[in-house]
């Protein structure tokens, strides 16, 4: 290979990103050297099995992610903002948008979902960690194997074209002879092995960790929707697994499952992609509604109306979810009678989404409602996710859908679904259990001017996009002519990715204007909150709870402030922790070797790295850890710090 097929060369763009991770990384390296925090970062963190922890790097990548596939969303608007602009060319152009979609979905909205469930599902539940430790913590390495694998393709190699679907014959080394879809379908099955962990590790731990009396109509509806989003994945995974080794196969030993020819079937990859794609859209939606269904019941100050119809509602969708695949292809002659079956499975799950609607509706009615931060997302996602509903039925229609097919309708109906339904989950969730991760709020008056600016933005990048639709202008577009008319709408939506561009900034400035001035929580429920997390400390220590919580009722914590009746009950004792371990970091960076030279094609070393990943798995299997005690008197002297010199009276009850 030559050395300009190797590195990416010839965009000023692509030498300013060279320079950028040059500069950051000697950054990074100088100041972990200055401050001699090397051996901190190694045993507090990256050897790390502490679910909060763990949980704290899912959400720092998905930030980072979040701005990575915010720069492509800007270039592509830029390029969009006029006719026949000139920023992009049509090969960069299809490269942004193809990483644009899988960095936003699979490597910002996933992981930090998956965040915001490390953090808070074993605290909900009154558990002192998950069921698999050591797993979760192989499942996050294997993740960030996956996404740092993805996103270096865009420097040496160059990145995936072929759209975030990666639909055959494109996707094909015929019309994609480079190396780039070869990163797609390694990186997402690496990342995806990653993702299908965590799902087990979560079913296991809420259906068999859940403290004394918590049956499962006990549980938190956030920890519902987690449960629910768990068994999907199990289910839709392997699919996605699949699918990327019959596409790996096709692009690097010559099968031909996905070819025009010889016995293969374009038509194969996108049933067993949609198979996948529809319920991932759920995957990221479903703990959105649990997130807001435990901020609105919070800052409503009421129960969550229709407890029993909202679990069955999350069922229903889940189930659903995989009889839909085929309304993406309505128009690729399948026939009247499949398109009509699907036309109504489609449109069947707008009524457990629509049953969930009213439930958050009448739990705001006669609510003595707080207008936080979280609760404007909360809010805010309403009628803005009901616009993404609507237009979601109208593109269900198989026979109208041959008109908004392939257009920026369809676009604008996507992000009106995702923005509101994942990504404001995602913020207000970042928000509202901000303060138990790290003791303190985040800027209440920095976090609405944020919220105003990137809700207003969202509606006026987006909104145009229907209309744009509707007069024809295709998705996918690189450029246009000023006679289609295009322009004018066009531009209004690029000023508003520049709002949105500045809000998120925003967001990232209030973390760092609260890290130096918010004044430090001490009570560990900042917010009088309802359920179990909010019964420990903030920051949360190591143990989680140094006596184990029992319940009786649906939100036992706020029943308990209420009533005066205690859910910590018998004597502190010593607690088993499991033991950090440095394997699952090591695994992460062999996968990350062993598939990038499976991307080049490079089988020597990519066999060579391959060995000693079964060296680690063999290492595990023989080890012998049984973790280590935290002793009753260490924990005692820890409650005292965190809840005051009163608390070593109350140690011995």
């Amino acid at each position: 290979m030559k050395l300009d097929h190797f590195f990416v060369t010839g965009e000023p763009m692509i030498y300013g990103a060279d320079i950028s991770i040059v500069l950051v990384s000697l950054a990074i390296v100088f100041g972990l050297t200055y401050f001699k925090k090397w051996n901190y970062l190694w045993t507090e963190w990256l050897t790390t099995v502490d679910h909060k922890r763990i949980g704290v790097m899912y959400i720092l990548c998905a930030l980072l992610m979040l701005f990575r596939g915010g720069v492509d969303a800007i270039l592509m608007r830029a390029q969009l903002a006029g006719p026949d602009m000139k920023i992009l060319d049509p090969q960069h152009y299809n490269e942004i948008f193809t990483t644009h979609g899988i960095v936003m979905i699979l490597f910002m909205a996933m992981p930090f979902i998956i965040g915001l469930m490390n953090v808070v599902i074993p605290l909900q539940i009154g558990a002192r960690d998950v069921a698999f430790p050591y797993l979760n913590a192989v499942s996050f390495w294997l993740f960030f194997a996956g996404a740092m694998l993805f996103n270096i393709s865009f420097v040496i190699g160059g990145s995936p074209d072929a759209g975030w679907t990666a639909y055959f014959p494109l996707a094909s080394k015929q019309f994609s002879p480079g190396v780039g879809n070869n990163y797609y379908a390694i990186s997402l099955q690496i990342a995806g092995l990653g993702t299908l962990m965590t799902g087990i590790n979560f079913i296991v731990t809420i259906l068999k960790m859940r403290v004394k009396g918590m049956t499962l109509m006990k549980m938190p509806m956030f920890t519902w929707s987690i449960l629910i989003t768990c068994v999907i994945i199990v289910f839709a995974f392997p699919v996605l697994t699949v699918a990327l080794a019959l596409m790996m196969f096709d692009r690097e030993f010559g099968t031909q499952f996905f070819t025009m020819h010889h016995g293969g079937m374009d038509m194969l990859w996108a049933n067993l992609f949609w198979v996948w794609g529809h319920p991932e859209v759920y995957i990221v939606i479903l703990p959105a509604f649990g997130i807001y269904s435990e901020i609105i019941s919070t800052f409503a100050r009421k129960n969550l109306y229709g407890y029993k119809s909202m679990v069955i509602s999350m069922v229903a969708i889940s189930g659903l979810s995989f009889l839909v695949w085929a309304h993406h292809f309505y128009t690729m002659g399948q026939g009247a009678t499949v398109n009509e079956f699907f036309s109504i499975t489609t449109m069947a799950i707008s009524i457990p989404t629509g049953v969930k609607i009213f439930n958050w509706l009448f739990t705001l009615r006669k609510g003595k409602i707080q207008f936080t931060v979280p609760m404007l997302y909360s809010l805010a996602f309403i009628p803005i996710f009901t616009i993404g509903g609507i237009t979601g039925v109208m593109l269900a229609i198989s026979s109208a859908d041959y008109q908004y097919h392939n257009t920026m309708f369809l676009v604008a109906h996507f992000h009106y679904v995702l923005i509101p339904g994942t990504v404001f989950a995602v913020i207000a969730g970042f928000y509202y259990w901000f303060p138990k991760v790290f003791g303190f709020r985040l800027d209440e008056k920095i976090g609405k001017i944020t919220f105003w600016i990137i809700t207003i933005s969202f509606n006026v990048t987006f909104m145009p996009l229907f209309f744009l639709g509707l007069k024809g202008m295709t998705r996918r577009t690189y450029t246009y002519s000023a006679a289609s008319g295009f322009g004018p709408l066009n531009l209004i939506a690029s000023i508003g990715a520049v709002g949105m561009t500045i809000g998120f900034c925003l967001l990232v400035y209030n973390i760092y204007y609260s890290v130096r001035y918010a004044p430090r929580e001490t009570t560990g429920d900042p917010w009088n909150a309802r359920t179990l997390e909010w019964a420990t400390h903030s920051p949360v220590p190591a143990y989680n709870f140094a006596i184990t919580p029992e319940v009786d009722d649906l939100d036992a914590f706020w029943k308990s402030k209420k009533e005066g009746k205690p859910i910590f009950t018998g004597e502190i004792k010593d607690i088993h922790m499991p033991s950090n371990s440095g394997i699952p970091v090591i695994l992460g960076g062999l996968f990350m070797a062993f598939g990038f030279f499976m991307v080049f094609e490079w089988w020597v070393p990519a066999i060579i790295f391959a060995i000693p990943i079964f060296v680690c798995l063999a290492m595990r299997s023989f080890q012998r850890d049984h973790g280590f005690h935290i002793h009753k008197e260490e924990i005692i002297e820890t409650e005292k710090k965190l809840r005051g010199d009163d608390y070593a009276n109350e140690a011995s009850v």
